[in-house]
């Protein structure tokens, strides 16, 4: 049986609808990763899936341009 894990991360920066696009096509390239919710509103995004890291959804935002926050 697998856990998929949530996590929900701060995410700076973004502006747009064209911001949260960027950041959930970077995010979903990370291996582990199921799916990514981006809420513009609240600055906030929920990754689900098995086996991804911080690190590496850090990483994949960083790529789109914004900035993870704890």
């Amino acid at each position: 049986m697998t856990t998929m894990s949530h996590r929900t991360y701060a995410v700076t920066g973004m502006t747009c609808s064209h911001c949260v696009l960027s950041v959930r096509e970077e995010v979903s390239e990370v291996a582990g990763v199921a799916d990514v919710v981006v809420d513009l509103a609240s600055a906030r995004m929920t990754v689900t899936g098995e086996g991804f890291s911080d690190d590496d959804v850090r990483s994949a935002v960083a790529e789109a341009g914004y900035e993870v926050t704890l």
